[in-house]
This record gives structure tokens, C-alpha cells and sequence, in this order.
């Protein structure tokens, strides 16, 4: 029996979708649509709601944190003396760069986990971070009164994703070369930081360590704006490639079987990875684990294929946001860099993989 539809009933039904369809897509505008799942909202509704809980926490907790009762109006602009001084100028600007930088290295891992298809795969396997460690290091040692040290990082990094692009041979298209590539340049720019901070004075050398490490401390409104303004440009481009990427996790034979081009959007998604961890780490430093844990994470939570790009995201601010809390409040441990809370965070959750797959029955 002839199953197949008119051509006219299959446009009719693209075109006036059911209600259950409709349900599975949110549209942004009327050139993007990005599937999404049931459980992938209600994992995305209660990340947003555990980011809002620990963003009053950062601002209320401790000795100079505003009183809750007194947080509404200042957030309405009307906080004066101290709590205008502690939301200005202390934890404000640094709770919206924790967020948008949060973000900006979880959607960046989420991409590059994509296209690698690599669970253990982000911008810092390949050099990014190295290479922006290595950049401030050499400002604060040749250019130290003539360069910031975070415009430093940025060319460092921006340096570093050159040296691997021409490395590989074939640009960014193969995630296997690219890799290789990333860990020779990623091994030198570490040595040239190695260097510096032996180099140069002792103060110095505090000051570039924390910086190496990633730091929220003494953001301003400039660093916020400079982050937020790379994230939203590039969470649209963002959504468009999340169909095509979806499909390339198939594979490249069935990814060019239904129309898609591999090659191009492999190296889409890499370029768009490389400039969203270049600006968080213009603004924050080097932030490690970050974008390697949010996209796992995600992908537990929502138990669903895909490149999870709206879960990475919110996951990563949560996760940022959290580390900054602790790395504010508590006491043991005051006024550490925020990175090494995530490096710990991402060494417990690698250690953990491996005990699970120690455990796992061999095949």
C-alpha cells in the first residue's frame, strides 16, 4: 500500500505544525527555531532559578553584603552610602562579568564538544587559555606600563588559535589534528609563563599568578559590558548552528547526506567557541574547567541528545557564579583566585569519570 503523502499535505503539515510540535520549539525571531525537550526546560527553569538564589547570596551574604530587606530597592537604584558602594563598585559588577563569563565558557565548551565529539574536549585542550596565560605574562614582563595585562591576555590567546590553525594544515576543520596542535602550543605558551613569573618581581609575580588563575576581583562596569556584549552577539549565531550541529553528531556521511556541510560548520562552531573563551578571558583571565564540566553536566541533567547549548550555558553561569561565592565567603580560604575553585571542581568530576569507568564491566 502506498504510505506517501501529497507533496501538498507534507507542505501543509511543515507549515502548520501540531501542538505538540510547536511545544518542542522555541522560536527566536522568525529565522531561528531550536528544538528543545520537556525536561530540558525544566532542567533550564530550575538552573536559572539556583543562579538567581546564589546571585542574592552574593550580594547579601558577609560582612558588607546588603541587608535582604533593603536588596529590592537597591537594585531599583536607590541604595545609598555603603550598600551603593558594595553594589557599584564592590559585588555588582563583579556578579554580572561571574555571570556572562560563566556563560560565555559554557556555551564555548558545549561547541567544541559538539564538533570534537570529544566529552574531555574545550578551548583549553587546544591552547586557548595557555596562550592567553603566556600573553599577560609577557605584558606584565616587556610592555608592563605600556599594555593591560587583560589586552595582553586577549592577543595572547588570539596568537596562540593562529599558531594551531596553521599547525594543523587544514585550519579547523579536523578536530583530531587540531587537538595535537593545541597541546604543542598550549606546552609552550605554559613554558613562557613558567618563565615570567620566575622573571619577574615578587609582587608581581602574586598579582600575575591570580590573573593566570582567573580572577573576578576588582571587576568594573567596562569588564561587564565588554562580556556581555561578545555573549549576546554570539548566542544567536549560536542558535543557528545548533540543527546543523545536532545532525553532524550522526556523523559526516549522514550530515552530508541530508544537506549539511561538515567541514564548514565544524569550523563555524570552533571559531565561534574560540571568540567566546577570548572574551571571557579578556575580562576574567583563564578560567579552567569551566567550559569541559558545564556541557557534561548539562548533558546528565537533560539525558538527551544534542549539543545542549541553552543548558550549557545557563550551567556555566551557575557554575561560575558559584565558585565566585565561594571564593568570596568562605573563610578557610579568603580572597583566592576563583579559578582554583573550578580547577577543583573539574578535578573531582574527572576523577569521579574515571571511577565510573574503573567500574564499568569489561566488554
Amino acid at each position: 500500500m502506498n504510505t506517501a503523502r501529497p507533496a501538498g499535505t507534507a507542505e501543509a503539515a511543515r507549515s502548520h505544525p501540531t501542538p505538540r510540535q510547536r511545544r518542542g520549539v522555541v522560536r527566536i525571531g522568525p529565522w531561528v527555531s531550536v528544538p528543545v525537550r520537556r525536561s530540558t526546560l525544566v532542567a533550564a527553569a530550575v538552573a536559572l532559578v539556583l543562579l538567581c538564589a546564589c546571585a542574592v547570596a552574593t550580594l547579601t551574604l558577609g560582612r558588607l553584603g546588603i541587608g535582604l530587606g533593603e536588596l529590592p530597592s537597591a537594585l531599583m537604584g536607590e541604595a545609598t552610602g555603603k550598600d551603593a558602594f558594595v553594589l557599584n563598585r564592590l559585588r555588582g559588577p563583579r556578579l554580572v562579568v561571574a555571570v556572562a563569563t560563566g556563560a560565555a565558557f559554557g556555551l564555548s565548551g558545549a561547541l567544541f564538544q559538539s564538533v570534537t565529539r570529544n566529552p574531555l574536549g574545550s578551548p583549553d585542550v587546544i591552547g586557548l587559555g595557555a596562550g592567553a596565560g603566556a600573553g599577560a605574562a609577557a605584558t606584565a614582563l616587556f610592555l608592563p606600563d605600556t599594555l593591560p595585562v587583560s589586552v595582553g591576555a586577549l592577543l595572547g590567546a588570539v596568537l596562540a588559535m593562529a599558531l594551531v590553525y596553521v599547525s594543523t594544515g587544514t585550519g579547523f576543520r579536523s578536530p583530531g589534528r587540531l587537538v595535537v596542535a593545541g597541546i604543542g602550543v598550549a606546552a609552550m605558551a605554559t613554558a613562557l609563563t613558567q618563565y615570567v613569573v620566575y622573571a619577574v618581581e615578587r609582587d608581581k609575580a602574586s598579582a600575575l599568578t591570580a590573573y593566570i588563575n582567573g580572577s573576578l576581583a576588582a571587576r568594573s562596569w567596562d569588564d561587564a559590558a565588554t562580556i556581555w556584549t561578545v555573549l549576546l552577539v554570539c548566542l544567536p549565531l549560536a542558535a543557528l548552528l545548533a540543527r546543523p550541529l545536532g545532525i553532524g553528531e550522526m556523523g559526516d556521511d549522514i550530515s552530508t547526506g541530508l544537506g549539511s556541510r561538515p567541514g564548514r560548520i565544524t569550523t563555524a562552531a570552533v571559531l565561534l567557541s574560540i571568540v567566546l573563551s577570548a572574551g571571557a578571558v579578556s575580562v576574567a583571565g583563564p578560567i579552567a574547567f569551566v567550559s569541559l564540566t558545564a556541557p557534561q553536566i548539562a548533558k546528565r541533567v537533560t539525558r538527551g541528545g544534542g549539543p545542549h547549548l541553552m543548558m550549557s550555558t545557563l550551567l556555566g553561569a551557575l557554575l561560575l557564579v558559584l565558585a565566585d561565592l565561594a571564593a568570596q565567603q568562605l573563610p578557610l580560604f579568603d580572597n583566592l583566585p576563583v579559578g582554583l575553585y573550578t580547577m577543583a571542581v573539574g578535578g573531582a568530576y574527572l576523577g569521579w569519570l574515571l571511577v565510573r569507568e574503573w567500574r564499568r564491566p569489561a566488554v
